[in-house]
C-alpha cells in the first residue's frame, strides 16, 4: 500500500445526500486531506430502477456546498460492470467460484426444510463441487466458494477485532443469471482498482466486510484498512429519520447553516479531540484519527449545531460571509444584491454577526438593507408606530438634518428628544427601529443610521410619520 492514504465516498444516487452520508464523506475527506492523501468519489449506480441523474447531481451539489472536494472525476460503478464480470470469471477459472444452477424454488425449499429441522438456513448449493460435465444447459449464477471452516477476522480501527466463523458465511452470488455483477463484488473490485487503502463507512456494513474479505483473499489483493463508524441517531436515541427533522444536506443549506459550521458539527458527531468543540478545517485535518471515534451512535442535537454555527459566523471573514449571504439569497431565487446593498451589508456585518446563528438569521437582520422604501412594517413594528410615536419621530427629523453623523452625536440627539418628552431612550428607539427597518428585531438603531446614512434615515422616518 502507498504511504499516503486513499479514501473514498461511495453513495447510491437514489435520493438526496443524507446527513449520515455527508458525515461519512467528511470523515474520509479529513483522513485523506490530513495525511496528504487522496479522497475519491464513486457513484454506486448499479440499481438502475432507483438511480437517477437528478440524485447524482444532488449528491455532487451537496458535497460541493459542504466544501468536500474530491480528486479526479467521480466514478460510475455501473459503467464498470464488464470489469466486475471479468473478475468473477477469473475467480471461476481459478476455482474460487462456481456455477450454481439451483432455482429460486429449490433454494426456498432448502431453507424451509432447514428451518423445520432446526438447521442453519444458510444455503449450501449442491453445485459447489459438481464436475463441469454434470452442468446442465440452463441459467446459472456464479457464487463465491467461501471457506467452510476456520474464521474471518476484521481488524477494525473503530470496532476492534471482529470475528466471524466461516461456517456462518454464505457462498454469495457474484454474477446474476443475466450476467450482471452484484453490489458485493463490484465494491471490492472498484476499491481495489481505485487503490483505496482505507475503507471508512457506516457500521451497518461491518457484516459485508467479512464477506468481501473472501474476494480480496481469493484474488490475492491487499485488504484495505477497515474503519466502521457508528450511525447517527436522533435526540431520542433512535435511528435518525424524518420525524427528527431535516435529513438531506440541502435542507441544512436551505435553513442557512454555513458550510464551515456544518463541517465542524458533523466532525463532532461521533468523533472528538479532547474537549474541543469549536475548531477550524486545518485543525480538524491535523487532529482527525480513528482513535477519536467512539463505538456508540452519535446523537444529533440542533442546539449544538446552532451554537457552533453561530461561532463560525462570528469569526468568519466579512468578505466570505457576504459571499455566503449572496449564495443563500441566490438559492432562494432572490434578486442579486446591488452595489449599494453590498456596500451597506459589508458595513453592517461587524454588528450583525453578534448572536447570529444562521445565514437566514443574518438575512433577517439585514432586512433594513435588503428591502426597498417605503417599508411595509410587520405587525409588531406597526404596533409601535402609534400616533404619539409618529409625532415624536417627526420632531427628530430637523435635528438629524444638521447632526454630526457619528454614533455619539446621534445618541445625544435621540437622548435629548426622549428627555424632552420625559421618556426613556428605549421608548423612542423602538418606533425608530420600526421606521428604519419595518421590524422590531434588527441591529441597533444607531448602527442602522450609520450604515444607511443621513439622507436615507430621514427619508424612512418621513415615510413612517407622513
Amino acid at each position: 500500500m502507498s504511504e499516503a492514504p486513499v479514501t473514498r465516498f461511495a453513495p447510491s444516487p437514489t435520493g438526496y445526500l443524507h446527513i449520515g452520508g455527508a458525515r461519512t464523506a467528511l470523515f474520509n475527506w479529513l483522513y485523506a486531506r490530513g495525511r496528504s492523501g487522496r479522497f475519491l468519489l464513486r457513484i454506486e449506480d448499479t440499481d438502475r430502477a432507483r438511480s437517477t441523474p437528478e440524485a447524482t447531481e444532488a449528491i455532487l451539489k451537496g458535497l460541493s456546498w459542504l466544501g468536500l472536494d474530491w480528486d479526479g472525476e467521480p466514478i460510475s460503478q455501473f459503467a464498470r460492470a464488464d470489469r466486475h464480470a471479468e473478475i468473477a470469471r477469473q475467480m471461476l477459472a481459478a476455482g474460487h467460484a462456481y456455477k450454481c444452477f439451483a432455482t429460486q424454488e429449490e433454494i426456498a425449499a432448502f431453507r424451509d426444510a432447514a428451518k423445520a429441522e432446526g438447521r442453519s438456513s444458510l444455503f449450501q448449493s449442491p453445485w459447489r463441487d459438481a464436475a463441469p460435465q454434470t452442468h446442465p444447459d440452463a441459467p446459472f449464477v456464479v457464487r463465491l466458494k467461501a471457506p467452510r471452516t476456520g474464521k474471518t477476522v476484521i481488524r477494525d480501527q473503530v470496532q476492534g477485532d471482529v470475528t466471524w466463523q466461516n461456517d456462518h458465511l454464505d457462498d454469495m452470488v457474484l454474477l446474476r443469471s443475466d450476467g450482471t455483477p452484484t453490489y458485493m463484488l463490484a465494491v471490492v473490485v472498484d476499491d481495489h482498482d481505485m487503490g483505496v487503502t482505507h475503507v471508512i463507512r457506516g457500521d451497518d456494513h461491518l457484516a459485508n466486510a467479512a464477506r468481501q474479505m473472501q474476494i480480496y483473499h481469493a484474488m490475492g489483493w491487499d485488504v484495505p484498512v477497515w474503519a466502521h463508524i457508528p450511525l447517527i441517531h436522533g435526540p431520542d436515541g433512535k435511528k435518525l429519520s424524518k420525524r427528527h427533522g431535516a435529513l438531506g444536506v440541502e435542507e441544512y443549506q436551505a435553513m442557512g447553516y454555513p458550510a464551515a459550521g456544518m463541517r465542524n458539527y458533523l466532525a463532532r458527531l461521533g468523533w472528538s479531540h479532547g474537549d474541543d468543540e469549536f475548531f477550524t478545517d486545518s485543525q480538524a485535518k491535523a487532529w482527525f484519527g480513528f482513535e477519536g471515534i467512539g463505538k456508540s451512535p452519535a446523537r444529533f442535537d440542533f442546539k449544538k449545531l446552532d451554537n457552533l454555527s453561530g461561532q463560525h459566523i462570528a469569526v468568519m471573514d466579512d468578505a466570505a460571509l457576504l459571499q455566503e449571504a449572496e449564495d443563500y439569497l441566490a438559492s432562494k431565487r432572490s434578486a442579486p444584491l446591488t452595489d449599494l446593498q453590498k456596500e451597506r451589508f459589508s458595513k453592517a456585518l461587524p454588528q450583525m454577526k453578534s448572536g447570529t446563528k444562521t445565514i437566514a438569521h443574518l438575512i433577517e437582520k439585514a432586512h433594513f438593507i435588503l428591502s426597498e422604501r417605503p417599508f411595509e412594517p410587520d405587525e409588531k413594528a406597526a404596533g409601535s408606530l402609534d400616533d404619539v410615536s409618529r409625532r415624536i419621530l417627526a420632531e427628530l427629523t430637523p435635528h438629524l438634518q444638521n447632526a454630526s453623523w457619528s454614533r455619539d452625536a446621534l445618541e445625544a440627539e435621540v437622548g435629548q428628544l426622549a428627555a424632552a418628552h420625559n421618556l426613556k431612550l428605549g421608548k423612542i428607539a423602538q418606533p425608530l427601529r420600526a421606521a428604519l427597518a419595518g421590524r422590531t428585531v434588527s441591529p441597533s438603531v444607531f448602527d442602522m443610521m450609520l450604515v444607511i446614512g443621513r439622507e436615507e434615515t430621514i427619508a424612512r422616518i418621513e415615510d413612517a410619520t407622513g
